[in-house]
């Protein structure tokens, strides 16, 4: 692993599950070690479905989760995310999201965040976190953070 040199952005993710599917750090760590050859879970922070907040890659190291972003961005996982046939689908618990934004303000708070961002946002493949990220950062009270 590398260490992180610049902290301005954040990356939001799901772990593209359904929301019958209650898996943690441990489940994504095997998927991204043994089944993609990671050297770790490539986010920094996994939600679970009740809220919680499980530490993943040490944060000062930089992610595996989007490469345009991996060298200045700390990435966070919501559990959950998809309909029982894989589709896209926004299946989180309010749970998730007020730990989602506790977790945003204590990340914004440490390091120099200049913005906060969807997965979808950097790479057009991809419909995570199944939700509006600027959408919700503005219901949220951090609307300046959003990258339209």
């Amino acid at each position: 692993m590398i260490k992180r040199e610049l902290t301005d952005t954040i990356v939001i993710h799901c772990s593209a599950t359904p929301a019958t599917m209650d898996i943690g750090v441990d489940k994504i760590r095997e998927w991204h070690v043994k089944d993609n050859g990671w050297d770790d879970v490539g986010y920094h922070h996994i939600i679970t479905r009740d809220g919680t907040i499980e530490p993943a890659r040490p944060e000062e190291m930089q992610g595996s989760h989007n490469p345009q972003t991996n060298y200045r961005s700390v990435a966070v996982c919501l559990i959950g995310g998809s309909d029982a046939n894989g589709g896209w689908l926004n299946n989180f618990k309010d749970e998730q999201f007020v730990t989602l934004k506790a977790l945003l303000l204590n990340l914004i708070k440490k390091y120099e965040i200049k913005k906060i961002i969807g997965h979808y946002q950097v790479d057009s493949r991809k419909e995570c976190p199944s939700f509006n990220v600027p959408d919700w950062l503005e219901q949220n009270n951090l609307g300046e953070y959003t990258q339209v």
